[in-house]
């Protein structure tokens, strides 16, 4: 087997590949006799079939099979050992083919083209300078945050008169002709009440009252109808008619009041013992939270200046191609309308590729390990698991690396955070104090 290259430009290729008869033979043959062990024949016993028929039956998509494979094999190899920086994977060339009788002929001929990745320099110093939005931590965030706790320890007490946040419990009965389901321990939240006239009929009630009301008018979800009276879906769409609800239990929400009782329940008993160290805590969680948003936003900016400075052309004609094959139910206009956004993807991708090589940035089975991990674990909280063991999120975090696809993202995922992390000692960053609100509109 031969392989030559042909250069047609910077970014385009063409690599041409001989096979001849001695390259492919002794594996189809090989092949064949495979075949004839396990080939049921009427007339022959198992295995006895002559070769020369399975040969006749079998030997051009056994030959094909094998040519292809060979040409695979060897295309991935050559560009390994010649160091090729290709993009994407070759393709067969629509016109530089010559028709193929894989039935008679023996020595075959394939082109291939492949586009190539571009060479450039990163133009990066201490000159670009990029904004960090270091955000103020004002009232409003302060005390949204400590509402979240109080709201996430808080409990229903009983009242004596409904409002119009209440939760009710009761019992459901018909009204009418038309209704025919009945419950008990019904739990009803006035506040999603779609229909506000009826919301209002609930309004100013006590234990023992009852309301007569449309029961598909105030809740048209069937989800929330099922859920209340006990039924399944299919049953709550024909919940027709008029119903009579009788308040039992009148629960309204009351948040957890700030104090020793809340201060244990979120940072464990005597960890935090007065309001003072209760709110520097908070704000120290809030610094925390709102730094996460603050480096994510320098990513973005870090990364969007290394494209604007960073120029270089791409092979756009041959990956149109390449992913018009790849992606065999994509049309060409769809793929020519999500291009632009690929293109940026793929310059990223590049960029932080060479970030890597010019500073000799690794990513270690290590970072590997604990990162998969981290991984785990937010999937497992994710899943309400949030007494997973240390043993137990190793294990899972194991058997994930060794899974290709996964292993590929999670090294991926190391490589774009050390990629921004030498951006951000390549270029200048600038503090810059803004509000919540100023931030916000960034991203507008």
């Amino acid at each position: 087997m031969n392989i030559t290259r042909e250069n047609i430009d910077s970014l385009n290729a063409i690599l041409k590949v001989e096979v001849n008869k001695s390259d492919y033979q002794d594996n189809v043959e090989k092949v064949l006799r495979e075949y004839r062990k396990n080939v049921n024949m009427k007339g022959f016993r198992p295995g006895m079939v002559p070769i020369g028929i399975i040969r006749k039956l079998y030997g051009t998509a056994a030959k094909i099979d094998e040519i292809n494979k060979l040409v695979t094999e060897n295309l991935a190899r050559f560009i390994r050992e010649e160091n090729i920086q290709i993009l994407g994977e070759p393709v067969p060339s629509d016109n530089q083919n010559e028709p193929l009788n894989w039935e008679t002929g023996e020595d075959f001929n394939f082109t291939f083209e492949i586009g190539l990745a571009p060479e450039f320099e990163l133009k990066l110093g201490k000159k670009n300078k990029v904004p960090y939005y270091e955000i103020i931590i004002d009232e409003k965030i302060r005390n949204n945050y400590i509402n979240n706790y109080t709201r996430r320890y808080g409990r229903y007490v009983n009242a004596e008169v409904t409002e119009n946040t209440d939760m009710l419990k009761g019992r459901m009965e018909p009204a009418d002709e038309t209704a025919r389901f009945s419950a008990e321990d019904v739990m009803l939240a006035i506040d999603i009440i779609k229909d506000e006239e009826i919301k209002k009929e609930f309004i100013g009630k006590k234990p023992g009252d009852s309301i007569i009301f449309d029961l598909k008018k105030a809740y048209p979800n069937a989800n929330e109808v099922a859920a209340m009276l006990k039924i399944n879906k299919d049953q709550a769409e024909k919940a027709e008619g008029t119903y009579k609800f009788t308040i039992e239990d009148i629960m309204r929400f009351k948040p957890a009041e700030i104090g020793q009782e809340l201060f244990d329940q979120i940072y464990g008993e005597g960890v935090i013992k007065t309001e003072e160290e209760f709110y520097a805590k908070i704000d120290e969680e809030i610094s925390a939270s709102l730094a996460n948003e603050s480096n994510y936003k320098l990513s973005l900016d870090l990364k969007e200046l290394a494209l604007e400075k960073t120029e270089f052309d791409l092979p756009e004609e041959f990956l149109k191609k390449w992913l018009q094959r790849v992606n065999d139910k994509v049309t060409p206009e769809q793929i020519e309308k999500e291009f632009d956004t690929f293109r940026e993807d793929l310059k990223w991708q590049l960029i932080r590729k060479k970030i890597a090589q010019d500073y000799n940035i690794k990513v270690t089975e290590e970072e590997m390990r604990k990162e998969a991990e981290v991984i785990t674990r937010y999937q497992f909280n994710q899943y309400g698991l949030f007494y997973a063991t240390d043993e137990q999120i190793s294990k899972f975090a194991g058997e994930m690396l060794k899974k290709e696809d996964d292993a590929r993202r999670i090294a991926d995922r190391i490589l774009e955070q050390k990629a921004i992390e030498k951006l951000k000692e390549l270029v200048t960053i600038e503090n810059k104090k803004v509000t919540s609100e100023e931030f916000d509109k960034l991203f507008e």
